[in-house]
């Protein structure tokens, strides 16, 4: 092992003292030790320096502290103090398997051209297996990436952005300005993937060498929270600028998809509410942003039946949370 580590990850903690220690032995298991790990203790919680400095006969574990500067704020200021070769983006309740430096590095050392390495997550919650469907397939992608090709624009476009946790080389990070954009109401993520496929050699590796945390208390089981994501989202993707007819293309295709989804989830939540009138049009224009076999079935029902379609709703709502990954696996 060199002086300088050769993967650097950059976490910043903020309320998930009950999550981290779990995100740091992720990382003492790697299988390939060539790491650092720089913590962000992001607003000066004692319990959560406390945790990180019992790992304090590690060298490789770094603890930062300082008050709450949000998310992009943690990373930069972990990044600042990162000394790696290839920087990592980890959030302090997720963890990586095993093999993730082993695997990522080999790619790396495979095609010395290559300036960042994605990989494909298991998603997990506290109190079952891991779910059979991991990142990627979660986010709509059918065919597995090839690692020797470098992602296009145009896969980026159309939905395929790597999973956050990746092998990112500093030269090119840096190139970048870092992680935050320096644009607001967006994912930071999407659109750093859109500003580096544009510039880089990006690939992805299909190989779950990450895991990423389903909590219960995250903003995807608040309706406002969805909301401002799926804003967010489409935000994201509209900051993106097309050079040519086939992103244009890859660009409007995900954003019907986008919209599509948002409408199905409004239809959902109106006719809960009893207003039959809003979920009619919401399911309408959903319709009309992909006129699947899916929302055809929603506005045929919340026309001729909403009042069977809420009696319903618990009962489905508890078979599609048993079966939603064989039913998206065989799909």
């Amino acid at each position: 092992m060199g002086t300088a580590p050769r993967f650097s990850f950059l976490t910043t903690a903020y309320r998930t003292e009950p999550y981290v220690r779990d995100t740091i032995d992720s990382l003492v298991a790697q299988t390939c030790a060539d790491w650092e790990l720089v913590i962000v203790d992001n607003g000066n919680s004692d319990a959560m320096a406390d945790i990180v400095r019992s790992y304090g006969h590690d060298s490789r574990i770094k603890l930062v502290r300082h008050e709450n500067r949000g998310y992009v704020g943690g990373v930069t200021s972990a990044a600042a103090h990162a000394t790696g070769d290839y920087l990592c983006v980890l959030d302090s309740d997720d963890q990586l398997m095993p093999r993730f430096c082993a695997e990522v590095g080999a790619l790396l050392d495979s095609d010395h051209g290559i300036d960042a390495v994605g990989v494909d997550a298991a998603r997990f919650t506290d109190d079952g297996p891991d779910h059979l469907v991991g990142y990627l397939r979660s986010i709509g992608v059918r065919r597995r990436p090839d690692p020797g090709v470098p992602l296009t624009m145009v896969d980026v476009l159309g939905g395929l952005v790597p999973y956050y946790t990746a092998a990112v080389r500093r030269e090119s990070w840096d190139a970048m300005g870092g992680f935050a954009s320096g644009v607001p109401g967006i994912d930071d993520s999407v659109v750093f993937w859109l500003r580096m496929v544009r510039k880089y050699d990006v690939r992805v590796l299909p190989r779950r060498l990450a895991r990423y945390r389903l909590r219960s208390d995250s903003l995807s089981r608040d309706p406002a929270g969805v909301e401002k994501f799926e804003a967010e989202l489409e935000r994201s993707f509209l900051t993106a600028e097309p050079s040519n007819a086939a992103e244009v293309a890859a660009l409007h295709s995900t954003l019907r998809r986008i919209r599509y989804w948002k409408l199905l989830r409004q239809a959902r939540t109106a006719l809960l509410a009893g207003d039959d009138r809003a979920a009619r049009r919401a399911a309408t224009a959903a319709f009309g942003q992909k006129p699947t076999a899916r929302s055809a079935a929603v506005v045929t029902a919340v026309t001729l039946a909403p009042g069977l379609l809420r009696l319903i709703h618990p009962v489905k709502q508890r078979a599609e949370s048993a079966i939603e990954d064989v039913v998206i696996k065989a799909s």
